[in-house]
């Protein structure tokens, strides 16, 4: 018995080792097997709930993390995957109600508050989903991802770009049902618009483009007939693997746009950018960036349409707005011609329409 439970033990710390470094399928199976040496262990099921959770397999995670809270009742980390779990599950009422049990366990657990924030956003709740920021920051939650989810409540303060880590580990959770949920769900179709009026505009081949926020590749094989070249550059690693998948582009960088902008030494004729700057509020360092990467051609892109005085807005769907005439007057300062602007539904939210710009800018 003591050698199954030495056994057991050191499976488990080979899973945390494995966790910790990102090798989940390798988590995954030493959490198996010291559960297989060491049965129902709580805190093993909850670290095996946890790594199906990064496997995107959360109706497993939810099951595995069922059977950690019936051996361990008052377990806050079981109750806090089982909220987690089930969020993945859209199961938002349950998530709730799974979260404010953590926290009736342990109240300073600052990401089951920060949580909290984000379903009772999602619910519309909106003064509470305040408070529940408000309190994840105070308790240590990051300041910075926490602080932007509240500005995009409350109106006060927003950042003018969304937090890289934030927008990084949304699509890294996101890459593998990305596709589907955006185009079948959300019913997506600003990357299909976005390219078809491309050659009204140049009435050319490209010799070289660069797709901005790649993600998936959605625009890849729509951009394919249009250019001898595509490179693409996205903040989410397991994105750009879904990318590379497609056979489509010629060169992938895990990179923040602007960042590459500025630093690259590639040239281009051509440069998409189709729902990428619904995470940045201020495009200076944008326009400023493609200008650099380009002598002549064309740059296009996507954005949802703000019609109220400002320049841009972050929204309370944590989504940045722009209106036409910032966006014409970025076009003047840094060179651009501005070809033509269409309004076009890109997707629904809530089974509600969201209305947006297609922009199309020439140079040289």
């Amino acid at each position: 018995m003591n050698q199954d439970f030495e056994q057991a033990k050191q499976q488990f710390v080979e899973g945390l080792r494995c966790f910790e470094a990102g090798r989940y399928e390798q988590a995954d199976e030493h959490f198996r097997s010291s559960l297989a040496l060491l049965p129902g262990r709580p805190s093993t099921l909850t670290n095996l709930a946890a790594t199906r959770l990064k496997l995107q397999r959360p109706q497993e995670a939810l099951e595995i993390v069922e059977q950690a809270l019936a051996a361990a009742p008052d377990d806050v980390d079981a109750w806090a995957l089982r909220g987690m779990a089930l969020v993945a599950l859209q199961r938002q009422g349950d998530a709730l109600e799974a979260f404010d049990r953590a926290l009736a366990i342990d109240p300073s657990l600052a990401p089951a508050w920060s949580n909290r924030g984000a379903i009772l956003k999602d619910m519309h709740r909106i003064p509470e989903a305040i408070v529940s920021f408000e309190k994840a920051i105070a308790l240590g939650a990051d300041p910075e991802v926490n602080g932007w989810l509240l500005a995009s409540l409350t109106g006060a303060r927003a950042p003018v770009v969304a937090p890289s880590r934030y927008v990084e580990r949304l699509f890294d959770d996101y890459a593998d049902s990305f596709d589907d949920h955006l185009v079948s769900v959300l019913r997506y179709q600003a990357h299909v618009a976005l390219v078809a009026g491309l050659p009204h505009i140049a009435g050319r081949r490209h010799a070289r483009a660069l797709d901005l926020g790649c993600g998936t590749g959605l625009c890849g094989p729509l951009l394919q007939p249009l250019a001898g070249r595509i490179d693409g550059v996205d903040l989410s690693g397991r994105m750009l693997d879904k990318a590379r998948t497609r056979g489509v582009y010629d060169e992938l960088a895990q990179a923040d746009v602007v960042q590459y902008l500025q630093s690259t030494a590639g040239r281009y004729d051509l440069v998409v950018a189709a729902d990428v700057f619904i995470y940045i509020g201020d495009l200076d360092a944008v326009f400023a960036g493609v200008h650099r990467v380009m002598d002549a051609g064309v740059f296009c892109f996507s954005v949802e349409a703000l019609d109220d005085g400002r320049d841009f807005a972050l929204r309370s769907s944590q989504r940045y707005a722009h209106s036409e005439g910032y966006l014409r007057a970025l076009a003047k300062r840094h060179g651009f011609d501005v070809a033509q602007v269409l309004q076009r539904t890109l997707r629904e939210d809530q089974r509600e329409p969201i209305t947006g710009l297609l922009v199309y800018l020439t140079i040289g």
